[in-house]
């Protein structure tokens, strides 16, 4: 296909900036010019070293956003890419290169809508975008930093579409309605270090810790509901020893993570954890982070209006869908939107040789732009 596809095109020029996370390596600068060319005042909210680029047009109620993320997550193994990840590619009629699916592709299908919106006519209400280059890292100063400024000066939001890819199949087969929450745990056993030839004289911190290791992942956190399945607890790390085969450590280290629903909340589990720990007699230290709590989106006008976006354009009832790894939805759903996930293809996002259908590019604009017509127009 030719580049005479503006979606495309926009696509391989972010693509080609190698906006490793959190370098937006020049990405939001390109896309504030479009912005502004269309007449959107641009506010940069930048911090810690990352680029937050806010540009709003218009005034007044509804607020839509559009929200997405520049930067990517490293490439990987060179040699193992079909060509360069930052020189994008077609072949077969896909386009190839780190970021074709997340989310460069999104956040070129969004603006291409955008043009198209304005150029037909007035919107009602405030249309704005809100760019990252925070998303696959750290995720301290980018939405979350940008989602606090904005909430302290009374800004609200009605309505977001975050580009995410989430397509499961087909273009439009899904739209994320929520996410699950993410609890991290680091936990230290102490034990006492000691030669495996004197049991008397150690306190094996591995054999401690293993009776309360089989209770946590046999407990059933919750049930799930009718949005969420139930409650999940994965160890994802166990170290322990000095590296030499005759020595009892002194200390055992777990690194755990709770993917949890509505059913639960953050000081639950940690209550129950904390329990289970007591419970076995443990001498422990507990460090715990939250990655982001879970939220849902009820049905409403913008689930409404994507439905009805995604069955123009592609002719599928899209399945409404919570499950996949956190996003920065998760920051702009507690600021009071009406928070979607729409986007291509996830299939290959993180891999290597990740790659977007080109012929999905301009019905997957073409479905931003309609859903953004329903609640604006």
């Amino acid at each position: 296909m030719p580049y005479d596809s503006p979606v495309l095109e926009l696509t391989t020029q972010l693509i080609a900036r190698r906006s490793l996370t959190p370098d937006d390596a020049g990405c939001c600068a390109l896309i504030a010019q479009r912005l502004e060319a269309l007449g959107f005042r641009s506010e940069w909210i930048n911090a810690g070293g990352v680029t937050n680029l806010w540009a709003s047009y218009g005034s007044g109620a509804p607020l839509s956003i559009l929200a997405g993320h520049t930067d990517v997550v490293p490439t990987g193994p060179l040699e193992q890419w079909h060509s360069d990840p930052f020189a994008p590619e077609i072949r077969d009629g896909v386009l190839y290169g780190r970021g074709a699916a997340d989310m460069k592709s999104g956040l070129a299908a969004m603006i291409c809508a955008v043009e198209r919106l304005l150029a037909a006519g007035p919107v009602r209400g405030t249309l704005a975008f809100l760019i990252t280059s925070d998303e696959e890292g750290l995720a301290q100063y980018g939405t979350r930093h940008v989602v606090k400024v904005l909430a302290e000066r009374g800004i609200k939001p009605d309505y977001a579409i975050v580009g995410e890819a989430s397509s499961n199949q087909q273009l439009g087969d899904r739209i994320m309605i929520g996410r699950r929450g993410s609890l991290n745990g680091v936990l230290k056993v102490f034990g006492k270090q000691g030669h495996v030839a004197y049991p008397h004289k150690v306190e094996n911190p591995i054999h401690r810790f293993a009776p309360a290791l089989a209770e946590l992942a046999a407990t059933v956190w919750d049930q799930g509901n009718a949005h969420f399945p139930p409650t999940s607890f994965q160890v994802s790390n166990l170290n322990a020893g000095t590296g030499a085969n005759n020595v009892v450590p002194g200390e055992c280290v777990a690194v755990f993570n709770f993917r949890y629903c509505t059913e639960s909340t953050e000081a639950s589990l940690r209550e129950r954890v904390h329990a289970i720990l007591d419970k076995h007699g443990l001498r422990y230290e507990l460090a715990w982070q939250l990655s982001g709590e879970p939220f849902l989106t009820e049905q409403g006008a913008a689930i409404s209006a994507a439905q009805a976006a995604i069955a123009e354009v592609t002719g599928l009832t899209p399945e409404l869908f919570t499950g996949g790894g956190t996003s920065d939805a998760r920051f702009i759903s507690p600021w009071g939107a009406q928070t979607l996930e729409i986007g291509p293809i996830n299939d290959s996002i993180h891999k290597i040789n990740e790659h977007v259908r080109v012929a999905d590019l301009e019905p997957l604009s073409a479905i931003y732009e309609g859903t953004l017509k329903r609640l604006m127009r």
